[in-house]
């Protein structure tokens, strides 16, 4: 494990890929939106 490992945190970062071990930054803007969505539910 280490840099050659495409699953691991650390060869994600030194291949310059993403996925479940290191995602985008993109998920927090969609956990905001949910939680917008849902306050608006809540709202009706």
């Amino acid at each position: 494990m280490g840099k050659g490992d495409k699953k691991t945190k650390r060869g994600k970062i030194h291949i310059g890929t993403h996925g479940v071990v290191r995602p985008k930054k993109t998920a927090k803007v969609s956990a905001a939106k949910a939680a917008s969505e849902k306050a608006a539910k809540a709202a009706k």
